[in-house]
């Protein structure tokens, strides 16, 4: 019989009812619905808006489905409760960004220096993005044209002709502030690929870290290319005339939303128009110059943070960054007042650390930090590109396989935790992605050091109540809760 080791770090299930998010979405969304339809501005909440709510709700409920895993050893039971893979839900975000990050350093990113560049946009830009991916596409394709232009260009002058560049970007609609806010965050290989003529494959050529002035160039003609392309699209603020405004007319009710929640102010409720409320705890800083950062007329570029090669650990941790969902459970707490405290991730210049926020109004900036569907936030350029030639021969080669956690078919052996499988067994590899982040084996036993194993999955009906019941699961909350679909593959 195996000896239970007690140091060992087991799983506990999460209580998404239990949080402070949870709490408030269940018991004001249906009264945030109703003063939308009692107000007199007309409009209300896109499908896909009510639809992601609605499904982070039933996120973790074990009542809603769950998977059932046995140790074959000793007979200890657990279950496991779906997921509603949203792009809003903290949880399934984590799971999300965890194996995007996994995957781009195994699968997608060389090993050589890679530089994040960082675009921000004027506020007029990131209202036309936000519900626009054709326009946001056509935005990131002008950045990424201008940064390979000048990365092949500085190659040239070394006398490396016939470069290739390769990048990843990852497309953020939030900011700190639980605000709007679409900007561009990419990985750009730091040098360039070229093929030498005693080489038959590509040869990655390493580029010195940029100056202040190069980055300043390098936003300078983003700046007017991005200009000329509005421009001949109409969307270009003018003197003489106002752009058109397509997301309003499509979407009213998410653009007055969006509008507000851009200029840090409420949109709807008794505070309609009025400031977000900041709570000040720090003193005031002064924003002073920031290296390898450059700004013109409401555009930003930073470049200042570059991972060496072989630093695939910092590297992975970057990615987590980039990819990380836009709201994080550990910053909201609840006021006496019943009133909604959101700590932000660094002080503001003002000196502000927390938002002060009623539910419905933190509701209201909910609905914006969820994509439009077909909004694809994860983009690879270049080489780095699906149909690039080159591809096969730069990114880097697939682990060795490994077992990967038990299936109802018969336990495996733990998985390395720097391994991951082919994409669609990654999909489901939460266990291998528990062990690579936390250094825990959900599949070994807290009572006898043994294995669990899949022995079931349950999506409703009687035969889900009775297990629940037996196991003592079944709470009055969610004794009502509809059965659910099983939980949907990929990411």
């Amino acid at each position: 019989m195996a000896v239970a080791c007690p140091s060992a770090r087991t799983y506990a299930r999460r209580i998404p009812e239990a949080t402070v998010l949870y709490r408030v979405v269940q018991q004001h969304f249906g009264e945030f619905l109703a003063q939308i339809e009692a107000g007199d501005r007309g409009g209300r909440l896109p499908a896909f808006v009510t639809e992601e709510l609605e499904a982070y709700l039933g996120c973790g409920l074990l009542s809603r489905g769950c998977l059932h895993v046995r140790c074959e050893q000793c007979g200890d039971e657990m279950v496991v409760a779906f997921s509603c893979k949203g792009r809003f839900c903290p949880s399934c975000g984590g799971r999300r960004m965890t194996e995007l990050a996994a995957q781009l350093v195994d699968r997608v990113i060389p090993d050589v220096p890679v530089r994040q560049w960082v675009l921000s946009l004027p506020w007029s830009l990131r209202y036309q993005l936000a519900f626009d991916a054709a326009l946001c596409r056509d935005v990131l394709a002008v950045f990424i044209r201008v940064l390979f232009g000048w990365l092949r260009r500085r190659a040239a002058s070394r006398g490396i002709r016939d470069s290739q560049c390769g990048a990843v970007t990852v497309i953020q609609r939030f900011g700190g502030a639980l605000n709007l806010n679409v900007h561009f965050h990419s990985l750009v290989l730091d040098g360039v690929f070229t093929r030498l003529p005693a080489a038959g494959a590509p040869v990655f050529q390493a580029l010195p870290a940029p100056t202040d002035a190069e980055v300043a160039d390098v936003l300078d003609q983003v700046h007017r290319r991005v200009r000329r392309l509005l421009r001949r699209r109409g969307r270009w603020p003018e003197e003489d005339s106002s752009p058109s405004d397509p997301v309003a007319e499509q979407l009213p009710l998410l653009a007055e939303y969006a509008s507000a929640s851009i200029q840090g102010r409420v949109a709807s409720g008794p505070r309609a128009g009025h400031p977000v409320r900041r709570l000040r705890s720090a003193a005031a800083m002064v924003d002073g110059a920031k290296p390898r950062c450059a700004r013109v007329e409401g555009f930003s570029l930073h470049a200042n943070v570059g991972v060496p090669a072989h630093a695939r650990a910092r590297l992975e941790y970057l990615c987590r960054y980039l990819l990380r969902p836009p709201l994080a459970l550990e910053r909201l707490t609840e006021s006496s007042r019943g009133q909604v405290v959101f700590e932000l991730p660094h002080p503001r210049a003002d000196g502000a650390t927390h938002l002060l926020l009623d539910p419905l109004e933190l509701i209201e900036k909910l609905t914006l930090l969820i994509p439009p569907p077909r909004f694809h936030t994860l983009r690879f350029h270049g080489v780095l590109g699906p149909a690039a030639a080159w591809r096969s021969a730069v990114i880097p080669g697939r682990p060795e396989a490994v077992e990967e956690g038990p299936t109802a078919a018969g336990p495996r052996a733990a998985p390395s935790p720097g391994a991951l499988g082919s994409p669609r067994e990654s999909a489901s590899m939460w266990a291998a992605l528990l062990r690579r982040v936390f250094a825990l084996d959900v599949f070994a036993c807290p009572r006898c050091g043994g294995r669990r194993r899949l022995v079931g999955v349950h999506t409703g009906g009687e035969r889900l109540r009775a297990l629940l019941e037996r196991l003592g699961r079944v709470s009055a909350s969610s004794a009502a809760e509809p059965a659910r679909s099983p939980p949907r593959r990929g990411p």
